[in-house]
């Protein structure tokens, strides 16, 4: 009995050591078998790698310029402020005439025109004379300094009303005084009914009277047009750029 007690004993001392370093073997062995799965083997050969490219020498960043380097050039805001200001054109300036006022004669008889081309002149006037309504117009528009109309009313092509009213339906001759002539009552009274005509003479007409009121029209006229000249030197020049 004692002999079964000093076995147990024994047994004792040396088992508990045996079942613990058992389970660390196997611990150990699995652990290993693990670490030789992710080892290649020796007949593993890695790919080659691609050969390695030096840098090229002209190889270079571009970078952007910096707002407002001297070269990043004008910018969406300075368009509105450097933008140059449109330039206006000068408005034309009236005519003044440097010599005599020029009075226009438009009538189709010849002895008419003679007689208003020999008062006109001994006044000092320059006369131009034709021979209708159309002609009158493309006289109007070669000389801009024509300073007095004086028109008949019957004329051919072009009749007197029709003239007055394109003279005065024009912006570079609104503002031309008109005197009318005519020998028939009737056309006398249609020639009040219209603006702008700043006298009416029937045939066969005082020349004095005729001729104090081409002498005051053209003064007017002339005064006019050279206060135009000062009110055109007075404006401000237009901004420049």
């Amino acid at each position: 009995m004692e002999m079964f007690h000093e076995l147990q004993d024994m047994l004792g001392a040396y088992l508990m050591p045996v079942l613990i370093a058992i389970p660390l073997a196997i611990i150990v062995l699995i652990a290993a078998f693990k670490r030789d799965d992710y080892r290649p083997s020796r007949d593993y050969t890695p790919p080659p790698r691609p050969p390695r490219q030096p840098p090229r020498a002209d190889a270079s960043i571009v970078l952007p310029p910096l707002p407002g380097s001297p070269d990043a050039g004008p910018s969406m805001a300075s368009a509105f402020v450097t933008a140059p200001t449109p330039k206006l054109p000068p408005a034309p300036a009236p005519v003044v005439p440097a010599g005599p006022p020029t009075v226009l004669v438009a009538d189709d008889s010849a002895v008419v025109r003679t007689k208003l081309k020999r008062l006109l002149e001994s006044a000092g006037f320059v006369v131009v004379q034709v021979n209708d309504g159309n002609e009158a117009l493309a006289e109007l528009d070669a000389k801009p300094e024509i300073a007095v109309l004086i028109t008949d009313l019957e004329m051919p092509n072009k009749d007197g009303f029709e003239l007055i009213a394109d003279v005065h339906g024009s912006l570079a001759t609104e503002d031309l005084p008109v005197i009318a002539i005519t020998g028939h009552d009737e056309l006398h009274g249609r020639v009040g009914q219209i603006e702008g005509v700043y006298g009416i003479f029937k045939k066969p007409w005082n020349d004095r009277e005729l001729l104090k009121r081409v002498e005051s029209l053209a003064h007017l006229r002339n005064a006019a047009s050279r206060r135009g000249r000062r009110a055109t030197d007075m404006r401000p020049p237009a901004a420049s750029a």
